[in-house]
């Protein structure tokens, strides 16, 4: 049987005295092939209009995306997520599922230029319908706390993943916690043909103040009330459990937790009890904020710390990391 008194800390320490030696015996390793970098697609021309809390980042317009994804394939990024900013909301988000919307016409477009990027594309409706919500709602007039048409958005779910698979893409990813998303999504794109199609499922999503700085980027915060009635309670973690076999059932093929720096004990229990299932984690915009400030401010090392955090969400058990530092760490991990 194995135990510490069989590894001393002397020899501990002579594992350790070299960089070359530290790497050798390093039990969790970051690279390039678990970062998946998202992308913000404005409608309108000659757009690269950069988001103020998001140091770095920029809304594209599908004539200029060529820009990012151009520089991001040199660089050896080969995963991406789309998030769209379209030029017309309403109460039902129909941006989301029309085959000229401006999400499908980005997949189609990186397709075009680089046919072996795989692209992921965000299935939800908050930055497309007028209210902010990620579903649809009976009586905006009357809203006090929100509860959202179940049935109704699971339908427009199911049309929105339709035409993104018409437009290319290769993996959908519903965001919005809704009750049955994965099961309708699953139906929807199997009737359409798209059996092959996997589904990257938000399973875990808290109701989180670290969402901030995506809501200005995606020009999607709700207009009245909260999400808390359809997303998670950030002091729940069996329910994480539950969200997860629930999306498993119905077929889910990717799981992931949202947030994921602060939800560590999450991702850990996710894969524990869902071990055979790809995890994803995503280092949310809240997080890359906070780690971008106190970088400018001098009181972090800017890539000690997001190196130290990001192995620590893979350390907890994620398989992958969509974080808004993806470009940053390709070149720390290159230099």
């Amino acid at each position: 049987m194995y135990s510490m008194s069989t590894f001393p800390k002397t020899r501990l320490s002579r594992l350790r005295q070299s960089m070359n030696m530290r790497s050798l015996v390093q039990e969790t390793r970051l690279n390039i092939e678990q970062l998946i970098l998202p992308l913000f697609i404005k409608h309108g021309c000659d757009l690269k209009h950069p988001i103020a809390s998001m140091p770095g980042h920029f809304q594209w317009s599908v004539d200029r995306i060529h820009e990012i994804i151009e520089e991001i394939w040199s660089l050896g990024i080969r995963r991406v997520i789309l998030f769209g900013v379209p030029e017309v909301k309403d109460p039902l988000g129909s941006d989301s599922y029309a085959d000229d919307g401006i999400i499908q016409l980005a997949i189609a477009r990186i397709k075009d230029l680089v046919p072996d990027m795989l692209v992921i594309s965000d299935v939800c409706l908050c930055e497309y319908t007028d209210h902010g919500h990620c579903g649809a709602i009976n009586d905006v007039s009357t809203v006090r706390e929100v509860i959202l048409d179940n049935q109704h958005t699971l339908e427009l779910l199911a049309a929105q993943v339709v035409s993104h698979a018409r437009a290319g893409v290769d993996v959908v990813a519903p965001s919005g916690n809704i009750d049955g998303m994965v099961g309708a999504i699953r139906k929807a794109l199997d009737a359409a043909g798209y059996e092959h199609l996997p589904i990257l499922s938000y399973a875990v999503k808290y109701a989180s103040s670290f969402y901030g700085p995506f809501r200005q980027a995606a020009e999607g915060a709700p207009r009245f009330g909260d999400r808390r009635t359809y997303q998670m309670d950030y002091a729940n973690a069996r329910e994480a459990l539950h969200e997860c076999a629930l999306d498993v059932s119905e077929g889910a093929d990717f799981l992931m937790v949202k947030p994921a720096h602060t939800y560590l004990d999450i991702i850990y229990r996710v894969k524990e009890a869902f071990p055979y299932m790809p995890l994803g984690a995503y280092h949310p915009s809240g997080e890359y904020a906070m780690l971008k400030a106190a970088a400018e401010k001098g009181w972090v090392n800017e890539q000690q710390a997001v190196m130290e955090v990001l192995t620590g969400i893979l350390r907890a058990g994620a398989d992958f990391i969509i974080t808004y530092y993806a470009q940053d760490v390709v070149k720390w991990l290159r230099s």
